[in-house]
């Protein structure tokens, strides 16, 4: 029996651009994206709060997503200290998450600081979210004074036990290093370590400072730090070398293969080399959905999302019906597969993930790293342009909308289309979760355009913080942010310090009544919720301090204009663009993909 594709391991990248290692895959860590060197950098004292300062620029870290708690007021002092680091002060810990979630996602590493176990339990969940998706996000807790450590006291924002390791345990499951730091001695060392090991694993860390320690002068901080290097990850020779022959031999007897690029292509630093690959090849080439924005959609042989049911048009054809694919860095999960749905077959699959390689469900060629086997696979393949020849015989162009009749109620698909007409390589797109996923899925985007979105962890509410911390990394570009009203809700209070940031990003409120995604997976009353004046609460937080245009739009002839505002007059502002649609006005993609994963949730048990 042909075993199938659908639930393969994986997990989501970071940025391709990084602070991390750059594309060489190593090398030292350069200074911040101002250039700051140590010849540069105002003298300070000799402090750990400084010391961590210094390291959060270093790495390119330049504003730091905090909410004040009195265990980590002193080393926010010292943070802000810093001329090159600065202090963004978010409404909730959970959206200072979600905003270093989204700085991480440009910029390659981000940062956030918050109080102790009420701060830290608090933002957990958005760091829960960078681990899902190989975000190197460094969480810093400020803790406990020194001296209580080791005695019988109950302190404050605490569950009222002695005990205070509650907060690190609960960490130990969403980050790849934790430190505690309370003393002096091994500070440097640990701070030290939990960054590079956020960068070399691209994952969040937790680092736990003590509240009496970041303002003690300690002669391991007594000279400026040393930029620091990690160690080139180098592939296997000779395992690079098999994988290559092995995978070239299958692909070039196949008649009609195809590419697929998947997300971990970003945490693997492969999308050049995936680039070059598809240039070289010829192949019809298709993205993942949680690898848009990582795969080149100008690229002359770019046939769109494939996602099984609901993939592009004319895509899942020609993926599906090949005689051999190769999937660079994907995640196979119930999601992306459809209700695990998708019609491959492992036999027919090269998967390449960010450090092996496995060839046709059979041998595995581990300590390759991706770009590597990329590169090489490209002066390998013979050229072969069959599938996509039969894609473009059987293309047929997308429908267009109908015409809207004057006045008559706005469609999601025609706010779409004009969403479409404003990208350009100076905008990005943030899509939340929910039929934002699936309408943005069908966004061309222009070379340049940004494009993030949170599919594997799939947290509603988190577009509102990562747009404030994307907008933050890019101020050159504009932000258009496609936000579902139920999402809105849950953290609606940091538009305001989109505006205390003089952030020009456009948000598009879509009001349609409630969780259409949910409804569309399993309906109830529990997925209506309460409607909002949405314009009049964000002219509200606005209060007359900042730049913000809000408007609300209930006819194609007002978004027309609503969006002829937001690029011309107020392309300097924050616009605020509520648009109501019907509550059952989704995507057709939406409507397939949640009977499916409804189909796969209520699976009956298997007899015991």
């Amino acid at each position: 029996m042909d075993s199938k594709l659908g639930s393969l391991d994986s997990c989501k990248p970071s940025n391709n651009n990084v602070g991390s290692p750059p594309h060489n895959g190593c090398a030292s860590i350069q200074d911040s994206h101002h250039h700051v060197s140590s010849s540069t950098t105002p003298s300070c004292d000799a402090t750990l709060g400084r010391h961590l300062a210094h390291r959060l620029v270093q790495i390119g870290v330049n504003d730091v997503f905090s909410v004040p708690g009195d265990f980590n007021l002193t080393l926010l002092d010292h943070l802000i200290a810093e001329p090159w680091l600065t202090n963004i002060g978010c409404c909730n810990e959970l959206n200072a998450g979600y905003a270093a979630d989204g700085y991480a996602r440009q910029r390659g590493v981000g940062a956030c600081v918050v109080t102790f176990t009420v701060g830290g339990l608090s933002i957990i969940n958005a760091i829960a979210g960078a681990y899902s998706e190989n975000l190197p996000v460094i969480c810093i807790v400020g803790g406990p004074n020194t001296n209580d450590y080791g005695t019988n006291r109950i302190l404050h924002h605490t569950i009222g036990l002695p005990d205070f390791s509650q907060e690190l345990r609960c960490f130990q499951t969403v980050t790849c290093y934790q430190a505690v730091v309370n003393n002096l001695e091994d500070a440097h060392e640990q701070i030290d370590k939990a960054i590079s090991t956020a960068l070399m694993q691209s994952k969040p860390v937790y680092i736990s400072i003590s509240c009496n320690l970041p303002g003690i002068p300690h002669p391991t901080f007594s000279r400026e730090p040393i930029p620091f290097s990690l160690s080139p990850r180098m592939s296997n020779k000779m395992g690079l070398e098999a994988a290559v022959e092995a995978t070239a031999a299958l692909l070039n007897k196949a008649v009609k293969p195809v590419l697929v690029g998947g997300p971990n292509l970003r945490v693997a630093k492969a999308c050049d080399a995936f680039a070059e690959l598809a240039d070289a090849c010829g192949y019809a080439l298709s993205a993942m959905p949680s690898a848009k924005g990582l795969v080149p959609e100008h690229h002359p042989h770019f046939i769109g999302t494939y996602w099984g049911a609901v993939s592009t048009a004319f895509c899942a054809e020609i993926i599906e019906s090949a005689d051999a694919y190769i999937f660079a860095g994907p995640i196979f999960n119930d999601y992306s597969s459809v209700g695990y749905s998708l019609l491959l077959k492992k036999e027919k699959a090269i998967i390449v993930q960010p450090d092996r390689v496995v060839v046709a469900n059979g041998p595995t060629f581990g300590c390759v790293l991706m770009k590597d086997f990329l590169s090489a696979l490209a002066k390998k393949l013979n050229r072969n342009t069959t599938a996509y020849e039969n894609y473009h015989r059987i293309y047929v162009p997308n429908g267009v909308p109908p015409k809207c009749d004057p006045n008559e109620p706005l469609r999601v698909n025609v706010l779409f289309q004009h969403i479409q007409k404003m990208l350009s390589g100076n905008t990005a797109v943030i899509a939340e979760t929910g039929d934002s996923w699936f309408n943005c899925q069908k966004l061309d985007l222009p070379e340049g355009c940004g494009y993030e979105f949170q599919m594997q962890y799939g947290s509603i509410g988190w577009s509102v913080g990562a747009t404030l911390g994307y907008a933050q990394s890019v101020p050159d570009k504009r932000v258009i942010a496609c936000i579902g009203d139920g999402s809105f809700q849950v953290t609606a209070q940091d538009v305001s310090t989109m505006l205390r940031c003089d952030q020009k990003t456009i948000i598009f409120l879509i009001n349609n009544g409630g969780y259409t995604i949910e409804v569309e997976i399993h309906d109830g009353p529990y997925n209506v919720i309460k409607n909002w004046n949405y314009t009049g609460l964000v002219d509200a937080i606005h209060n007359g301090e900042g730049n913000c245009w809000t408007t609300k739009v209930t006819c194609e002839e007002e978004l027309t204009r609503a969006i002829e505002t937001a690029t011309g007059d107020k392309k300097d502002c924050l616009c605020f663009i509520e648009v109501i649609v019907h509550k059952d006005d989704t995507s057709k993609e939406l409507l397939e993909w949640g009977s499916r994963v409804s189909a796969a949730n209520s699976r009956p048990p298997n007899p015991q």
